[in-house]
């Protein structure tokens, strides 16, 4: 696996409850907002969303309910609960906090000059 998937891994749980936080949605348009939110750096399949939304689904953090589109079509719509928002603020705080501490080891402890781009990585 490669060090951008390993990454993307640990990010996936934080960035969908932020997507459900907004709107209920099915599989389909939660990855299309993975990579609007991301401007096109961030893309997942459905098949690396479902395991993450199954796991989530256990732990009480998103609820689901099926609905009918067309004669014989279901869709199911994942939706954030009580425990997922408070979840969801632990894991920001978490991520914010240790992305934080990367950059400043990494020598960009001024972060607007890290998203301006205007510091190399030599």
């Amino acid at each position: 696996m490669s060090i951008t998937e390993g990454l993307k891994r640990g990010t996936i749980e934080i960035m969908l409850l932020n997507i459900l936080k907004d709107n209920d949605l099915y599989g389909y348009q939660i990855c299309q907002e993975f990579e609007k939110r991301s401007n096109g750096l961030f893309q997942i399949t459905e098949g690396s969303l479902y395991p993450v939304l199954y796991r989530l689904l256990d732990k009480g953090y998103i609820s689901d309910r099926k609905e009918l589109v067309g004669k014989r079509r279901t869709r199911v719509y994942y939706r954030i609960e009580s425990e997922g928002l408070e979840y969801l603020k632990k894991i920001t705080e978490e991520y914010v906090s240790l992305n934080r501490g990367i950059l400043f080891a990494l020598g960009y402890g001024d972060l607007e000059v890290f998203l301006d781009g205007n510091k190399n990585c030599d």
